[in-house]
């Protein structure tokens, strides 16, 4: 069992009182060298500082903890430990019931108290060793978001993102050491200004914005097509949002999205919610770049993106909640490999244009039930003075929960 204790920026002062009584019966600490050199001394303890690199070496950190009585092992965190904190990785390695959790007030907290937000006005997304994307997916007019920093450089590359998606005037303020002696709060009216001069930070921050700029897109299905970089292979926004309706995105679910061409019923399922997860599988090298392109500019950059041809490509894949083939149905063993691979109440839809897909998904149909729909998208466009109505391919759609 380890004890993970959190401790804030203002050191051992600040520590709960079960807290120490946890680290001054330990006989083995961890933690980073900044927590470590924050004890007392305490004599006969052995104090490690945390492997790196981290995540790769961690596996093997029981072993060579030794013998240590249980209960006598702690491991320091900052803040609240499961708030990106090392607790949430211990729990992961070693099982929730070999973890003991004693937090301390975390940093969303301090930040929310300083800037005076009402934890239901804003949203928190932390980028602590994440790509700083994950901000995008926030991003609306007049939203407020508190972002947990990995280091001085976070303020400026949010910054930065703010300017490419319009947001420069966004008011952006930086707290620092939040909790501490030197807690400092550093504002910038327009986030544009922190762009163009290299300011002094704080490692240790969180950056707070009250957002400013045009509006994105919501989080239903459904997004503009133009929002996607593609080459025409793309699930156009009906039919991606007929197709999501059924996928019915929940949060923690994995999705495959085969034949996923742009990635953009991936995409979509992700911004549903950030515990969503998902892979997209496409054989065509060009289109898998572009596919996670457009993942980290619309904000989930975390779509993991297989470069392959199913069915093969899906060998090994984590198992999927739902699945979405948006080409190659036809190729041999592509339906039955994901059909099989679905847990009990996963959902499949697959989209078919050509005579061939659609014979198929009529003999599945037939076969297994579910809900086959053929759905004809018109828009209006000009013909010459006047306006009419301009017919896409109709597609077939054939939806299944198993």
């Amino acid at each position: 069992m380890i004890t993970v204790v959190g401790i804030g920026a203002d050191g051992w002062d600040g520590v709960s009182e079960v807290g120490r009584a946890w680290v001054g019966s330990a006989r083995v600490v961890l933690g980073g060298r900044r927590h470590l050199d924050l004890l007392p001394d305490i004599p006969g303890q052995r104090r490690m500082p945390w492997p790196s690199p981290l995540r790769e070496r961690l596996p093997a950190l029981p072993d060579s903890l030794g013998d240590a009585p249980e209960g006598h092992v702690v491991a320091l965190a900052s803040g609240d430990p499961l708030v990106s904190g090392i607790a949430t990785t211990l729990v992961d390695l070693l099982g929730r019931d070999e973890v003991r959790i004693v937090p301390t007030v975390s940093s969303v907290a301090l930040a929310r108290a300083a800037m005076r937000w009402p934890a239901e006005s804003h949203g928190v997304v932390s980028v602590v060793g994440r790509d700083v994307s994950l901000v995008r997916r926030e991003l609306a007019p007049g939203r407020r978001i508190l972002v947990l920093s990995s280091d001085e450089h976070t303020p400026r590359q949010v910054a930065s993102l703010l300017v490419e998606e319009g947001y420069g005037d966004s008011e952006l303020t930086v707290l620092g050491d939040l909790g501490g002696p030197s807690q400092s709060t550093f504002l910038c009216d327009k986030a544009l200004v922190l762009t163009g001069q290299d300011f002094d930070l704080p490692r240790l921050n969180v950056v707070a914005i009250d957002a400013v700029g045009p509006h994105r897109g919501g989080w239903v299905a459904g997004l503009p097509d133009d929002v996607f970089e593609h080459d025409g292979q793309l699930t156009k926004r009906d039919l991606r949002a007929s197709a999501l309706a059924r996928l019915a995105p929940t949060p923690g679910e994995h999705l495959w999205d085969v034949g996923a061409g742009a990635g953009s019923v991936g995409i979509e399922w992700l911004r549903a919610h950030p515990s969503c997860t998902a892979t997209a599988v496409e054989a065509d090298a060009e289109r898998a770049a572009r596919i996670a392109r457009n993942a980290s500019r619309l904000g989930v950059p975390g779509l993991q993106v297989v470069h392959g041809r199913a069915p093969a490509a899906l060998a090994g894949l984590p198992a999927p909640d739902a699945v979405f083939v948006g080409g190659g149905a036809t190729r041999e063993g592509v339906v039955e490999t994901c059909l099989a691979a679905l847990r009990p109440g996963g959902r499949l839809v697959v989209h078919g244009v050509t005579l061939e897909t659609e014979q198929l998904l009529g003999r599945l149909y037939a076969e297994h039930g579910g809900e086959l729909t053929r759905i004809a998208v018109e828009t209006a466009a000009p013909i010459g003075t006047f306006t009419g109505w301009t017919p896409a391919r109709a597609v077939t759609q054939w939806a299944l929960t198993v």
